[in-house]
């Protein structure tokens, strides 16, 4: 249990917040899925943790991933694996997250930035515990507890068709819903000090002289938008700051990016992506980059009214989204981050222009 107590930085004593360790001690035993909700910075990670190392299966494998840190081929690969030969540079079998957290647990961090396809294959472990690997037609069996975290609403996503609701309903065996730090007033000044502490030995300080009233009171006012996670930085920036053991912190520092000099102007991502977006051969379709990029800028002086603006906005839509796709290789995932449009959002508008037969999707 060593590594449990090692990793284990849950303090509180608010009763929402016991409240939480309670029912995190109750379902730990189980080898349920367990859905864990909560803002930025509340600790999503720590109570899986603590899920785990609370559960029978401690003393196996603990493995975690961060779904919105791979694009979707990349995920299923990650999470599932893939034989030798599924495709171009697969030289060897590669063994996915769940293959290798058999009979421990897998926490899948931003669960909502999932695929479809991800969270079908997804469903499909939890609910029979078998999978396959990419490029693979062996069925892998896989004793895995499955816990997921999002700091989005996942059932009106799951109402709006961009999570699939049966998945939910699986994941959902219990839900733990964390508090933000801004209903936890009790806590602050207790996290706030064991951080301050613990800066303070990195620092190779002698002691820590603790807060005046007036860091106090700025702490007890804030908001916190960034939960415990943006309490630490402000705690441990304002005590380096701070730099004398025998003076008590005063002066809180925020927001690190606060200063007269702090740039007023933001270049606007339309700019940047105005020509980025449809990356063309340079070589054989200057004509058709040319063109691209003349779709791409505003409206013309030179247009001849009365026109239809609904048939010239569908035209330029569908001529950005075919670019788009062509640049992203025709992977549906990638044209829709290139977009900012969810994957669910890409796929309504290739619906609505009947792109889909064009729009192979590589996910």
């Amino acid at each position: 249990m060593s590594r449990f107590n090692q990793k284990d930085n849950l303090l509180g004593q608010a009763n929402n917040f016991l409240e939480v360790l309670e029912q995190v001690s109750q379902i730990a035993p189980l080898s349920k899925p367990v859905l864990i909700i909560g803002e930025r910075g509340t600790g999503k990670e720590l109570i899986a943790a603590r899920l785990h190392y609370l559960s029978k299966r401690w003393d196996q494998s603990y493995l975690k991933l961060n779904c919105a840190a791979l694009n979707e081929n990349l995920l299923e690969t990650e999470l599932f694996g893939y034989d030798s030969g599924a495709f171009t540079g697969a030289s060897k079998r590669h063994e996915g997250r769940f293959e290798r957290a058999d009979n421990g647990t897998l926490f899948l961090d931003e669960i909502a930035n999932t695929s479809g396809l991800i969270q079908e294959k997804l469903l499909r472990v939890v609910e029979y515990g078998e999978f396959e690997r990419v490029g693979g037609s062996r069925t892998i069996n896989t004793n895995v507890r499955l816990i997921a975290a999002t700091n989005e609403d996942l059932p009106t996503l799951a109402d709006a068709g961009e999570f699939r609701a049966d998945l939910l309903d699986r994941l959902a065996f219990d839900v733990i819903t964390l508090p933000p730090l801004r209903e936890r007033i009790e806590d602050i000044m207790m996290l706030a000090e064991s951080f301050a502490i613990n800066m303070a030995r990195e620092l190779e300080f002698e002691l820590f002289s603790g807060f005046t009233e007036k860091a106090k009171r700025a702490m007890l006012e804030y908001h916190w938008p960034g939960n415990v996670r943006e309490l630490k930085n402000v705690v441990e920036r304002s005590v380096y700051r701070c730099n004398n053991p025998h003076l008590p912190v005063h002066d809180l520092v925020i927001d690190p990016f606060e200063s007269p000099y702090r740039p007023s102007q933001r270049i606007k991502t339309q700019d940047r992506i105005s020509v980025s977006v449809p990356s063309i051969d340079k070589e054989n379709n200057e004509e058709k980059r040319q063109e691209i990029i003349q779709q791409q800028l505003p409206v013309s002086k030179s247009l001849v009214f009365p026109l239809s603006l609904k048939d010239l906005s569908q035209d330029y839509e569908i001529d950005l989204i075919q670019s788009a796709l062509e640049s992203c290789q025709y992977n549906q995932k990638k044209t829709a981050d290139a977009l900012k449009l969810t994957y669910h959002q890409l796929r309504g508008y290739l619906k609505k222009y009947n792109l889909l037969e064009s729009a192979v999707d590589e996910g």
